[in-house]
């Protein structure tokens, strides 16, 4: 990865279910995913599975290959691997990112995110929150809502750094 995707960025849906890339996570993902005869526009691979997830995860080609490649160092039929195929690769989409800098939230994304039927047409807005190697992407009002919730325990995040190393 050319670098991480960090921040947080709010952009309108307009009623055709498009939003606006913020451009630094533009960069990154045209960085992850070069221009070829094949594919002259960047691809966004949006991961939409998880019964419990209020979000949909977002990751440049470089990211998903990497998350698949992950994957399949699994314990080929394990409970887990066939569950994180299923969440993970089978219940995901790839978008192509517009020349304007655009996507088109796919149907299955749009159902997740919560965005039913005419709540385009009165306007609705995205939130997009950085996280390394990949960013979330949510319903404004549930990822505010999200973050009025979370629990403040006084601990410096910090100090939790380096706490759990990944391991492989």
């Amino acid at each position: 990865m050319a670098e991480a995707f960090r921040g947080e960025f709010y952009q309108k849906v307009d009623a055709k279910a498009r939003v606006s890339i913020p451009a630094a996570f533009r960069r990154i993902l045209e960085a992850d995913d070069p221009a070829t005869t094949e594919n002259a526009r960047p691809r966004l691979y949006i991961v939409y599975g998880g019964k419990t997830r209020s979000f949909v995860e977002c990751y440049s080609k470089r990211g998903a290959d990497q998350l698949a490649a992950d994957i399949e160092a699994m314990e080929l039929g394990s409970p887990e691997r066939v569950r994180a195929e299923r969440d993970l690769i089978s219940r995901s989409v790839m978008a192509e990112i517009e020349p304007d800098g655009r996507i088109v939230l796919p149907p299955k994304v749009r159902e997740k995110m919560g965005f039913h039927g005419d709540d385009l047409a009165s306007g609705g807005e995205a939130a997009f929150a950085g996280f390394t190697n990949r960013f979330r992407l949510y319903r404004r009002e549930v990822y505010d809502a999200e973050l009025a919730e979370e629990d403040d325990d006084d601990t410096d995040p910090l100090t939790l750094v380096g706490r759990h190393k990944r391991t492989g």
